[in-house]
């Protein structure tokens, strides 16, 4: 009997470790949700996304308890997720890096390293930080795709002058001309990487006797500040 509810009941000390390594992946899991919010550069980002980082922190570390060193048990784990499909496609790899953080931090919540979670968790989040604030991996310039149209007179030469000016690299790549209307369309890099210089080069353009239109494309996925 003794037994038995030893096993329905946990003991104190049994219950309050499993309770605070379950708060504090969960607090970790909103801590690291948190920043990936404050640190994320594109033009938007899934808020299940964040929710799901926050849930997922005390879910693993209630599969390590569980666990607790069991061999039989483990084995069971791996037979029952290698049956789960996850067919959510982590379209960028900086989410796939908070995806592992927070599996690292339930797994050492779930084994009692509160310690290691805390100073390993400060550790990697001052390092986003830092690379969040230097810019790490930016470009200083950009590649940028221009397309020019119009109509009547196509002055080629001052068009490529124009180009030239603003440009470090420049490459004509397509150059149609069609009855009265023509397109010619560059693939090319700015000197300054800045909004202005791009306006400039516009405007520019526009003023080109025959020049009707002036598209200029940024390739990227994050579009410049």
């Amino acid at each position: 009997m003794a037994d038995l509810i030893n096993r329905l009941f946990l003991s104190g000390p049994d219950l309050v470790d499993v309770l605070f390594s379950m708060a504090l992946s969960t607090i970790v899991g909103l801590l690291v949700s948190q920043l990936y919010r404050g640190t994320h550069r594109g033009l938007n980002y899934e808020h299940t996304f964040m929710a799901s980082l926050v849930m997922l922190a005390p879910i693993v570390t209630l599969v390590m308890l569980f666990i607790r060193g069991d061999l039989v048990l483990s084995l069971g784990l791996i037979g029952s997720l290698s049956i789960i499909r996850f067919r959510t496609a982590v379209k960028d790899t900086r989410d796939m890096v908070f995806i592992f953080w927070v599996i690292a931090v339930g797994l050492g919540a779930g084994t009692y390293n509160w310690s290691t979670v805390l100073v390993a968790s400060l550790f990697v989040m001052l390092v986003v930080v830092a690379l969040f604030y230097i810019r790490y991996g930016h470009t200083r310039n950009s590649d940028f795709v221009l397309a020019v149209t119009g109509s009547d007179s196509y002055d080629g030469e001052k068009i490529r002058e124009t180009v030239q000016s603003f440009t470090i690299d420049a490459r004509m790549r397509s150059n149609e001309v069609e009855n009265k209307h023509w397109e010619v369309i560059y693939e090319l890099r700015l000197k300054e990487f800045t909004s202005q210089s791009a306006d400039a080069l516009i405007a520019q353009l526009k003023v080109i006797k025959g020049v009707q239109n002036v598209s200029l494309l940024a390739p990227q996925i994050s579009l410049p500040l």
